[in-house]
């Protein structure tokens, strides 16, 4: 990430230069000094002398040069000094680390006997940031004191403030800090940034008087400046630093709200997932969701503290519902709109009960929370409705089929007795008739019984009386109904099954169902003079059983469909055989409800294999 750092090369470059300008002074005032004193070594030597007057304002002027050149030099150690604070002070951009260096330098360059440095805060306020004292120890900012009226007036005015002692300054003797710390020399440098105060550098000590000069401002107004510059650059990184990584962790805890949240369809607990971590993301102590249907009343309610919905004022509810982000409606109170495609499906109240007012950035993320969450309510609601759907058909067909076994049974009835001849002999033709009858009836009674059974199976209902079965058991009970059909056609049928297996375990009944439904797909699909073959065998702790057979096959696309509800393919070679497109979603159902799996595997032409498996009985 690139930031707009401010530039101290240039300034750098200045100071070394004036620094070679003072080295030139230097030597200027050294050789006009030497150049005297020769004059009064070669005036001396000669007789008879210099008068005491004149020797008295020689040794005056030497006084005066070597003061030049021990100004000089100490303006040239400042300045050297200075340019490698700048270097240090721009090696890190580490707000807390930058402030350290500020101070250790200043503490250093000044020989004050403590200092602090002040920053403004984002609401304007003035505080301490960092405190030292000459030994180099922090100070804490509670027992730093300072004049707060010599630190205004810099901060006011935008230029330093110097008193060499504070007790004698007719400007800061009579302030109460002053008096009662005993503050003598004292020197404050507000920190400009593009014209901008930020803050201040204050140093002070209390035990010597004219510690600090005018000749130090120049240094000092140099140094703060480059600090500055320096704390300004590394608040702005520490700024953009923590800004993103608070979008980081927002993201974050995004992506693990969308997870929980779509990891389950459960109306309520989406509901429940939503409040909770809008709460712990807000910080709030209270909050209730409520879920608006398509009227705008309220139609559920989930809230903390079990107390239901919490009366609003109509003025604060209608601002709610129109806006688009949270709304502050009191202190410690926000009400956040959950809205899905401009339509409002929710609201969140959340509370504070007096632990403050919500932040900016809570409010945000709460917005943003309400709009991931507006879709998992709305998938969670449309789901909801599905599986209504879904019961409500799930229990029609559960009535009609049963409402349906009464007159079937009673058609069957009848129909029996007339081919039995019991109320008078038949025409052939009625015969026919009759039997055709019977056929129909018996169609009808496979297709109630599937309905009845899916339907058992889609509510839950299905009851399954699981104990010991055996597989040659339940295949004997499938081939007896289904013997004569295959005869019929002429096919072969082969059974290759151990009589050593395991016995399952298993609803005997429903295992024959399974075989049944099997074979007769198995016969069905089958040419005349086809093959069918049976087998099973036992393979860990499973027994399987593969029904196969050399009819026309399936295609890789039916496959995929092949245990959907009331699937048929659209071959004609299926379409001319009777079929209801639910016996192998039944059939897939009751192995997996018995602890198995089922796989199909065929190919157009040339025929299909189902395969089965069954757990073996625990303790065989």
């Amino acid at each position: 990430m690139v930031l707009g750092l401010v530039s101290l090369g240039g300034e750098a470059v200045r100071e070394e230069k004036a620094g070679i300008g003072m080295g030139r002074v230097r030597g200027s005032v050294a050789a006009a000094l030497l150049e005297s004193m020769r004059a009064v070594q070669r005036a001396l030597m000669q007789s008879p002398g210099l008068p005491p007057e004149q020797l008295v304002a020689r040794i005056q002027e030497w006084q005066r040069l070597v003061g030049e050149m021990a100004h000089g030099s100490a303006q040239g150690a400042e300045l050297a000094t200075l340019y490698e604070i700048s270097q240090v002070l721009n090696s890190s951009l580490d707000l807390s680390e930058t402030l350290e260096v500020v101070m250790d330098s200043l503490i250093h360059l000044t020989g004050a006997e403590r200092g602090c440095l002040m920053l403004l805060d984002e609401e304007g306020k003035l505080g301490i940031r960092a405190a030292q004292n000459f030994d180099q120890q922090s100070v804490d900012a509670s027992d730093m004191e300072l004049s707060h009226t010599v630190v205004q007036e810099a901060m006011e005015k935008g230029e330093p403030v110097l008193t060499t002692n504070a007790q004698r300054d007719p400007r800061f003797s009579g302030q109460e800090s002053v008096i009662g710390y005993q503050l003598r020399s004292i020197v404050c440098v507000p920190l400009l940034v593009r014209g901008r105060t930020i803050g201040a550098l204050y140093l002070d000590n209390r035990i010597r008087e004219g510690v600090f000069s005018e000749r130090d401002l120049p240094v000092l107004r140099a140094f703060a400046n480059q600090a500055a510059t320096a704390i300004e650059n590394a608040r702005l990184y520490t700024m953009t630093d923590q800004a993103l990584a608070a979008r980081v962790e927002e993201l974050t805890i995004l992506q693990e709200v969308d997870r929980e949240l779509n990891a389950s369809l459960d109306f309520e607990k989406v509901l429940d997932l939503t409040l909770s971590w809008a709460m712990r993301a807000t910080g709030a102590k209270e909050g209730v969701l409520s879920i608006l249907d398509n009227e705008g009343a309220v139609r559920t309610i989930s809230c903390t503290d079990g107390g239901g919905s919490v009366t609003l004022g109509a003025d604060a509810l209608r601002e709610a519902m129109a806006s688009r982000e949270p709304v502050l409606v009191d202190d410690g109170r926000m009400l956040v709109p959950i809205r899905f495609e401009d339509r409002v499906v929710g609201l969140l109240d959340l509370r504070r009960n007096g632990g403050g007012t919500f932040r900016p950035d809570q409010a945000e993320f709460a917005g943003r929370l309400a709009d991931h969450a507006a879709v998992a309510i709305e998938n969670a609601r449309l789901y909801e409705k599905v599986r209504q759907a879904n019961l409500a058909k799930s229990e029609f067909v559960s009535v009609v089929s049963h409402e349906l076994r009464t007159p079937m049974t009673s058609i069957r009835g009848y129909a029996d007795l007339l081919v039995k001849g019991l109320v008078g002999p038949l025409t052939p033709q009625q015969e026919e008739f009759i039997r055709t009858i019977l056929s129909n009836v018996e169609r009808m009674q496979v297709l109630v019984s599937d309905l009845r059974d899916i339907s058992r199976i889609e509510t839950g209902q299905l009851r399954l009386e699981m104990g010991l079965a055996r597989l040659a058991d339940a295949l004997e009970s499938a081939l007896e109904t289904m013997q004569a059909q295959i005869e019929a056609r002429s096919q072969q049928l082969s059974l290759e099954v151990p009589g050593d297996l395991p016995p399952v375990y298993a609803d005997p009944a429903r295992l024959a169902q399974i075989l049944i439904n099997l074979i007769s797909n198995a016969y069905k699909y089958t040419p005349e003079g086809g093959r069918i073959r049976v087998r099973a065998w036992q393979e860990g702790g499973y027994v399987y059983c593969a029904v196969s057979d050399t009819g026309i096959g399936i295609s890789p696309e039916d496959q995929a469909r092949l245990f959907t509800k009331f699937f048929r393919s659209e071959d004609p070679a299926v379409r001319e055989m009777s079929g209801t497109g639910l016996g192998l979603c039944i059939v897939k159902s009751l192995v997996e409800l018995q602890g198995g799996e089922i796989e199909v595997e065929s190919q157009l032409g040339k025929g299909t294999t189902f395969t089965f498996s069954i757990p073996i009985a625990v303790g065989e």
